[in-house]
């Protein structure tokens, strides 16, 4: 019903006769607008760009609210930023929270 609501200024004509398909007496016109639900804009995980030296090296996805200790670890666990670091000393460890983590190593 939503897809249909959103539809309808687009495609007037097509959206009035699904409407009534779908069982409504008023007009798809006169209908509300649908809400936003802000929690299903929320996601539980996100996606963080790894690199080593400032190149990307990965990507590692991680829980929304997980702290930097966490997104280190899973950034030093991912199989090509390891074959990156292996052997080298990490001088530095970079998290932007929720955008990227750079692995300094010398």
């Amino acid at each position: 019903e939503s897809m249909v609501l959103l539809l309808s200024p687009i495609v007037p004509h097509i959206t009035h006769a699904l409407w009534r398909a779908l069982g409504h007496e008023r007009a798809v016109v006169d209908e509300p607008w649908p809400t936003v639900d802000r929690d299903a804009l929320r996601s539980d995980t996100v996606t963080l760009v790894v690199q080593v030296n400032g190149k990307l090296r990965g990507r590692i996805q991680v829980p929304a609210d997980a702290d930097r200790a966490a997104v280190e670890q899973a950034a030093r666990q991912e199989e090509n930023v390891r074959r990156f670091v292996e052997g080298r000393e990490v001088k530095k460890v970079i998290v932007v929270p929720g955008r990227l983590v750079n692995i300094v190593a010398a």
